[in-house]
């Protein structure tokens, strides 16, 4: 048998799993990523600072409730020491209209003693048209 991966190995592996429960509307496995401390924070484009773990739970159950979000991350800049990991992404989106847009998001993970956990999430609506990756490389 080969030996399962440790859900919370690094900062990287929890936001792959995060963004993979939001796609599956899977919101056990989203909560479970989330620490155990009540002043977790998480923050919906255009909505209000929601702490600790009931209020972001109904937040996330009620955008949930018909499906995946389909969110694509992208263009990760991290920031990281032993014990924290900011991560700010470009999450790719389709608009309600079909148009593809794009958000921006502070994922602010900590080192616990249950391996990595996500303590904020933060989106915000980006203006204007998707910013291009600076280290994508052109080729000639």
């Amino acid at each position: 048998m080969a030996p399962r991966k440790h859900q919370n190995g690094s900062a990287a592996e929890v936001e792959a799993a995060f963004y993979d429960a939001l796609n599956r509307a899977d919101l056990e496995a989203l909560m479970a990523l989330w620490a155990d401390d009540e002043e977790i924070v998480c923050v919906h484009p255009g909505g209000p600072r929601l702490i600790g773990h009931a209020a972001i739970r109904d937040s996330w159950r009620a955008l949930l409730e018909h499906g995946g979000l389909h969110i694509r991350p992208s263009q990760l800049h991290e920031t990281h020491n032993l014990m924290s990991s900011v991560h700010t992404v470009i999450e790719g989106v389709t608009a309600a209209s079909g148009e593809p847009a794009h958000l921006i998001a502070t994922n602010v993970y900590v080192k616990t003693p249950k391996g990595w956990r996500i303590v904020l999430h933060h989106v915000s609506v980006a203006p204007g048209a998707v910013p291009v990756d600076p280290r994508a490389q052109i080729l000639h």
